[in-house]
């Protein structure tokens, strides 16, 4: 795994002290080597971090060029199947005369022979590049199918910059950095900021499974072109569904036994993350089922029982036999990670498993170099505990007629939500609505949605009407606003997992993944998003998915073949950190310091009215709003960092 950065700027000499500096800025990407290319005729510098994990020996370095002289590469990534590439290419008569056994001279070999596009859909694996063919004096940027790796770029100043990081874009002279309040408004409803956008005007990310060419000296840019297109696989794979149950359990058992044996290639020591879950079991017990060894297992332990499956986890290794490292962290230690967000993720991201996936990614590269997780399983087989409640939500709501929701939804957003909540602990246990004050609102809201897509939107968003929070905004659309961009799915459950899919996955979970781990040089790789195990969910129907009143039915039947369903069989526990109660306890000054009225009228990004409003609800106990608040939080901390 590695870093990459470059600019193109015709109209100044190229200083490779520049290209140098924007590379040290993403050292922890890759602390084993580094690498710049110039060209001062064109204006363009590449510049290369290496984390070796495949051929440690100087072929492997970077920036690279092809034999030809035609094109130079920068690459962040790993080509699973570089090998059988390889053949290929020798069996097509290709006079290839191989330096070394790295995965980046496989992927120029492959541009050579079959131009980009061609290449691209080739690939098995996650990766970020930069390619410069010097005969079209074009530069390529690409990036993996899913969204594994990321890719920022764009003009600022004179300057065409790109980079794995924005803090390496940012060590470019011509930065300008100006906070896109458009892309602030977004990110208060998502806690993250979509793809394309990102926080500052001119910059973007490149979508998942896209390159895009960039001519004339960095001017022109084109779109970005698919290269691998998700709705297009959806819908094909739902119209062309079988149902044979045992037949999809051997398939998928096959294609994840693939899947994981190619992320077990590495020339350095590797292990896994074990959360004690079914996504993670799977791959831990896949790995030890094909490793003549014990693989290596890491989890992170809490002492705050609803936030602890650690016990969990070490069950699972005690039954596969790994050699399991497991680490309880205090809330003083979990905290202490909070300063160095910031840092880690260079623009505004607010979901609070970044904290234990941090922590877990510390404690594995203590051991390893290479982590596998289980990261995916949610959205390509139906997991996530919102679908079922969203789900079962508009079931309901679509049997009440339209003017009928409309009377509802006023009368509810009416009702004195504390009074019945005191009203409602003096029903027995099992008659008794958690959190009844918090739901009413919600309630009333989502009785106002008349499509399934608005709903869902509704389901998943942070802040339902951002521009009242963010000034001078204005949010753009997104596919959860513009059913026109969907493809032509059966109903809620597979819109649900598309969407998510295509956003939710890439922009929070991958990018939560990679930067915590790269944070501490540590590669993290995740199977189940191997694009040939994507394609077959969507050839699975969604009642294989979902049955018997369980999500991920058919991963759990592949399971089960490798560890005991006694031993699986429990509720769903998500990994966070209770941030409800510290932002009430010891982050309590460190909050109220951030969201001082004053300071949010001087910095002038927010409205401070209904910020304190949320704040002083959540301090006294009146409402619960730390995920609204965190957001806030996180990107108050994160405009500090940049500033310092």
């Amino acid at each position: 795994m590695c870093g990459i950065a470059g600019f193109w700027d015709r109209g100044h000499a190229v200083d490779n002290n520049i290209v140098e500096r924007m590379a040290q800025r993403i050292q922890n990407r890759g602390p084993d080597d580094a690498g710049t290319w110039t060209d001062s005729v064109v204006g363009l510098a590449l510049a290369h971090r290496r984390l070796s994990i495949i051929d440690l020996s100087p072929a492997g370095h970077q920036p690279m060029l092809s034999p030809c002289g035609r094109y130079v590469l920068v690459y962040n990534g790993e080509i699973y199947n570089h090998l059988e590439l390889r053949e290929e290419l020798e069996t097509l008569g290709g006079a290839f005369e191989w330096r070394g056994h790295s995965d980046t001279e496989t992927l120029l070999a492959a541009v050579c022979h079959w131009g980009v596009r061609g290449a691209l859909e080739r690939l098995n694996g996650m990766f970020a590049f930069a390619l410069w063919d010097s005969s079209e004096r074009t530069l390529f940027l690409a990036r993996d199918r899913i969204g594994e790796k990321p890719l920022y770029y764009g003009r600022s100043g004179n300057a065409f910059l790109f980079g794995s990081e924005l803090k390496a874009l940012a060590a470019h002279p011509d930065w300008s950095g100006e906070i896109d309040r458009d892309a602030l408004a977004l990110y208060m409803r998502h806690n993250y900021v979509p793809t394309p956008w990102s926080i500052y005007k001119g910059i973007a990310k490149l979508p998942a499974a896209h390159f895009v060419a960039i001519g004339d000296n960095g001017r022109d840019e084109g779109e970005p072109v698919c290269y691998w297109d998700l709705g297009r696989i959806a819908e094909q794979g739902v119209a062309g569904s079988t149902c044979d149950p045992e037949a999809l359990t051997s398939e998928l058992d096959g294609l994840l036994r693939d899947a994981v044996r190619r992320r077990m290639a590495a020339d350095v020591p590797l292990g896994a993350f074990l959360s004690g879950g079914y996504d993670s079991t799977t791959v831990a017990a896949l790995m030890q089922a094909q490793s003549d060894r014990p693989i290596k297992t890491f989890t992170i332990g809490f002492h705050e029982e609803g936030y602890n499956e650690a016990r969990h986890a070490k069950a699972v290794a005690e039954h596969l036999g790994t050699e399991h490292t497991e680490l309880y962290v205090t809330p003083e230690e979990a905290m202490a990670v909070i300063p160095k967000l910031p840092t880690m993720y260079d623009e505004p991201f607010s979901d609070s498993s970044q904290i234990p996936t941090f922590l877990v990614s510390q404690l594995a590269r203590e051991h390893v170099v290479v982590s596998l997780s289980g990261d995916g399983g949610d959205e390509l087989f139906y997991g996530y505990g919102r679908y079922f409640k969203a789900e079962s939500i508009w079931r309901i709501l679509e049997r009440v007629p339209r003017p009928l929701r409309r009377v509802l939804a006023t009368l509810v957003s009416h009702l004195p939500a504390r009074g019945l909540e005191k009203a409602m602990a003096l029903l027995p246990r099992r008659l008794r609505i958690d959190h009844f004050a918090d739901r009413l609102p919600k309630l009333a809201e989502m009785l106002g949605y008349l499509d399934s897509q608005s709903f869902y939107r509704h389901f998943v968003s942070h802040a339902q009407k951002p521009e009242e929070l963010v000034l001078g905004a204005m949010e753009p659309d997104t596919i959860l606003k513009r059913p026109d961009r969907m493809p032509i799915l059966p109903g809620l459950r597979e819109r649900m997992m598309y969407v998510d899919a295509l956003t939710y996955l890439p922009d929070d979970i991958l990018t939560k993944v990679d930067r915590a781990s790269m944070a501490v040089s540590l590669e993290a790789r995740v199977p189940l998003l191997d694009h040939r195990v994507v394609e077959f969910a969507w050839r699975v129907p969604t009642d294989y998915k979902y049955r018997n009143g369980q999500g991920k039915w058919l991963l759990r039947q592949v399971l089960y073949r490798y560890v005991p369903k006694a031993l699986m069989d429990r509720p769903k526990m998500g990994f966070g950190v209770p941030i409800e109660h510290w932002l009430r306890g010891p982050l309590r000054e460190w909050a109220e310091e951030l969201l001082d009225e004053k300071r949010l009228r001087e910095e002038g990004f927010f409205d401070p009215t209904p910020i304190r409003k949320m704040w002083e609800e959540h301090v006294s106990g009146k409402r619960r709003w730390h995920y609204y608040l965190w957001d806030v939080l996180m990107f108050q901390a994160w405009l500090e960092h940049q500033r310092d």
